[in-house]
């Protein structure tokens, strides 16, 4: 994060003016002391005439020296040079490929502090967000839901990339703050058997005819099976494709190619097992494509889809509706709660796998899942008349992408400021909403409580990706009138 904006972001949501500033009389000229820390992990300092600086690498309470690289009239950002005093949350990082070093991984943001330490921030920043954005404060705030903070990466987009000078094939994320593939031999937040694959994949493709123009391997592990989606600009010769087998069958994972879209993914060889994670709680397996869209975590996916039910208290006489469905992670445990369930998703393809999978977790069960149903929608351009026409739904589950889902708010919001729109439609009662982006959590709570008539009663953090800046959350909104 390095625009103006960003940094200006950074200052609403960590650097507020009502905070207390740290002493700086009695420290040396140059030193600063740290006051807090932004979504980034970068430290927030204020020079003796109040000016800002955002400093990678320096945590709060610390008092450090810093070498500054880029300077706006009202904050500056440079690179922590020297720890004068260190704080009791630093610790040592897990893996050798993260810091401030040349080269440096830049998956992982805040592997130097405490995971407990990391939770806490993204719940200052979720809490922020949703009352500078939103002007929103929960009643209560919800327990973050943790898991592993090591192994947990289950789907991951790796770079490849051949690098002539070093007569090397380099697979992994990007370079902190560079197009470039930092040189992993390790990554610890993957399962500790792709782990132990980091250095054979690089030998793999450096023998391969089309180590030039493979650019990407895509990751998707399951509860039995790890697929790695291979994206080749040229059709593979048979040799390569030999070599993939032989891999395959050595390290125990089904390869798929992919030479154009998304769309063109397919296996290189059929007959395999088939790529699924479960929800024991609720009796579900759930079966998915390497591309499709699942949970990075799957450890966390299970609390949360867990939470999430608890927080939604469906009971048997009800109907629900789960907007952004997807696969149907959501759709199908309400299902073994609720009398009728509709998902809606914005791809076809989704709905289509997720019909499947209905018709797959139908099988067997001792107490039938409820009248179950999936329609592809575009959910960014919600009306009134549209979602009217869905019908009355007691309870709402959305879990949108980064986005947020602002139309469906918005259309909530003129709705309850129109009544003569309704009809004998009424909102639902009670809203979980799952978000991936703090910020379009807080604006949409703000449309929610300030013009549909909704009160946000709970809300806290997943960490979803552990050492990350990601910040993952829940929030619940409830009615306030029922009545029209």
């Amino acid at each position: 994060m390095t625009s103006p904006q960003a940094h200006d972001n950074s200052l609403l949501t960590n650097a507020r003016d009502d905070a207390p500033h740290a002493p700086h009389a009695a420290l040396p000229d140059g030193w600063l002391a740290v006051e807090s820390l932004d979504i980034d992990a970068q430290g927030i300092a204020r020079r003796p005439d109040g000016k800002v600086v955002f400093i990678d690498g320096a945590l709060p309470f610390e008092v450090v020296s810093v070498n500054v690289h880029r300077k706006k009239n009202n904050w500056e950002a440079g690179v922590v040079t020297a720890i004068h005093r260190e704080s009791s949350q630093r610790v040592r990082p897990g893996c050798p490929n993260f810091g401030l070093h040349e080269g440096s991984c830049g998956g992982c943001k805040m592997q130097h502090l405490h995971e407990a330490a990391q939770v806490a921030v993204k719940q200052r920043v979720l809490e922020d967000n949703l009352w500078h954005l939103g002007k929103v404060k929960a009643e209560m705030l919800l327990r973050p839901i943790e898991g592993p903070a090591w192994g947990y990466r289950y789907r991951a987009r790796l770079s490849v990339r051949h690098v002539h000078k070093k007569g090397v094939v380099l697979i992994g994320f990007h370079e902190r703050k560079s197009r470039y593939v930092a040189d992993m031999k390790v990554c610890h937040v993957l399962p500790p058997h792709v782990n132990a694959m980091m250095m054979p994949l690089r030998d793999l493709i450096f023998g391969m005819d089309a180590r030039e123009t493979c650019p990407q391997i895509e990751l998707a592990c399951g509860d039995e099976v790890t697929a790695l989606v291979l994206r080749h600009l040229e059709p593979l010769s048979d040799g390569d494709q030999a070599r993939l087998r032989a891999f395959a069958a050595e390290h125990g994972v089904q390869w798929w190619l992919q030479a154009k879209g998304p769309d063109t993914v397919k296996l290189l060889d059929a007959d395999v097992p088939q790529l699924s994670y479960s929800l024991p709680e609720f009796g579900i397996t759930m079966p998915f494509k390497p591309t499709d869209f699942t949970q990075v975590n799957p450890h966390i996916n299970r609390v949360l889809v867990s939470r999430a039910l608890r927080l939604l208290d469906a009971q048997q006489h009800e109907r629900v509706i789960d907007w952004f469905c997807g696969l149907g992670n959501f759709t199908l445990p309400i299902a073994t709660m609720a009398r009728e369930v509709l998902g809606i998703e914005g791809s076809e393809t989704l709905v289509a796998r997720s019909r499947e999978n209905l018709g797959l977790n139908q099988q067997g069960r001792a107490q039938p899942l409820a009248p179950t149903q999936f329609a592809a929608r575009n959910l960014f351009e919600m009306t009134p008349e549209l979602l009217v026409a869905d019908g009355v739904a007691d309870k709402w589950l959305v879990d949108p992408p980064r986005e947020g889902a602002f139309a469906l708010a918005k259309t909530l919001a003129d709705l309850h400021l129109q009544p003569e729109l309704r009809g004998s439609w009424t909102p639902p009662k009670r809203i979980v909403y799952v978000s991936c982006n703090p910020a379009t959590l807080a604006r949409d709570a703000g449309l929610l409580v300030h013009q549909a008539g909704y009160r946000c009663t709970t809300a806290g953090v997943v960490n979803m990706f552990p050492h990350t800046a990601h910040v993952e959350s829940m929030a619940v909104f409830e009615l306030e009138k029922t009545g029209r």
